[in-house]
């Protein structure tokens, strides 16, 4: 499914919209360059989970954890990581036991680990940069319109 958001709190408007539908164990795989929105759609997801502490981006931490929604968030920047292997090391998979949601900003560069991962794809308009084109496709849902 495609959306167009045309600000920042649209594209959580979007997230959160999602979050709805999440389950334990989903894994939102984001895609799209700097300041392209996907912190901005992970405060959505988490808004939408019913997490009240502020979202900011884990660039520098590799992950976020917010326990107290309806279902944790493990919010993870993979830009710096070179690989799944790094990825691994962190406790990929403990965070996939935990029963929780895991959003994935850079998911190209670890995208071997991703096991059916709900895809969000955010391209910004060169011509617009308050314009978004938000694409989402895969996962284990099978109707994604929101």
């Amino acid at each position: 499914m495609e959306y167009i958001t045309r600000s920042a709190a649209e594209t959580e408007q979007l997230g959160a919209r999602l979050a709805e539908r999440l389950s334990p164990g989903d894994v939102i795989a984001l895609r799209g360059g700097l300041g392209a929105g996907k912190t901005a759609f992970t405060r959505g997801l988490a808004r939408g989970l019913g997490i009240e502490d502020p979202v900011t981006s884990p660039t520098y931490t590799i992950v976020n954890e917010y326990p107290q929604g309806r279902l944790p968030l493990f919010h993870f920047d993979m830009y710096r990581l070179r690989g799944a292997e790094e990825l691994f090391d962190l406790g990929w998979e403990d965070y996939l036991d935990r029963g929780g949601v895991c959003a994935v900003e850079w998911s190209e560069n670890v995208w071997e680990a991703l096991e059916a991962p709900l895809v969000v794809s955010i391209e910004r308009d060169p011509a617009d940069d308050g314009l978004r084109r938000i694409t989402i496709t895969g996962g284990r849902h099978e109707d994604l319109s929101l």
